[in-house]
């Protein structure tokens, strides 16, 4: 019977290999891409196989989720890339290195407190909504969150302005039912502008398993995989 190791290791082998490929037709070197294993809902036994093969980045959507894993794995860079409520800035701060889902002023000032009192500089991404780069309606795109394009300007000096944050770069989910080309293109567009104000804003955090041959096409420097690592989710009861 193959073990839970096992799997993970023959999963990680896929994404590289996926993520190699992709880089070679884009004309790209995979030293260019970071991959961040998504392990929402996965055990924490999950995060330590997982480090132990050699991801050295790991994210989590749920505030409930990092702080119960961050400090069983202390030796992983920790993402959180879900919505965030400014409430939980403060707990998300204590672990998180990287926060992926920034998107509004009150989240800029609710983090910027919490890493002075932390006493942390945590590195903030711009979460922008793409549903206008998508063929998916207004109301799809804007549920997956993000800033508009044309809001990023003011938002990305608002966090490079606030103590404790550094301006990381961009990151998208491409809208459902979309051609991830094109949205990430736009993202693209989006992520050029930034850093003609702010060159050290160059991360490009985007595409996912089903989509991130697309998002390594048009940018991408970290990709956030989840199932193509660890499997089906199975929601929690």
């Amino acid at each position: 019977m193959v073990t839970r190791e096992e799997e993970l290791r023959d999963n990680l082998r896929l994404a590289k290999e996926r993520i190699e490929k992709a880089c070679q037709a884009a004309g790209r070197s995979p030293d260019e891409v970071t991959l961040v294993a998504i392990t929402k809902t996965f055990p924490v036994s999950d995060v330590r196989a997982l480090t132990a093969l050699g991801v050295r980045d790991v994210g989590e959507n749920r505030e409930q989720e990092l702080k119960a894993k961050a400090p069983e794995c202390p030796d992983a860079t920790w993402h959180f890339v879900g919505q965030l409520q400014s409430k939980k800035a403060r707990s998300v701060v204590r672990y998180a290195s990287v926060v992926h889902s920034v998107d509004r002023s009150s989240l800029v000032t609710a983090l910027s407190k919490a890493a002075v009192a932390e006493e942390r500089t945590v590195r903030c991404l711009l979460q922008v909504s793409l549903a206008s780069y998508g063929s998916a309606d207004a109301a799809t795109g804007a549920a997956r969150g993000g800033v508009e394009p044309f809001d990023v300007p003011e938002l990305a000096a608002e966090v490079a302005a606030a103590d404790g944050l550094e301006l990381g770069g961009v990151m998208a989910v491409a809208p459902l039912g979309s051609d991830p080309d094109k949205a990430f293109a736009g993202l693209r567009e989006v992520a050029s502008r930034l850093r003609s104000d702010h060159p050290g804003a160059d991360w490009i955090s985007a595409g996912m398993t089903e989509d991130l041959d697309a998002a390594i096409r048009q940018g991408a420097t970290h990709v956030r995989l989840g199932r193509a690592l660890l499997g089906t989710r199975t929601p929690p009861g």
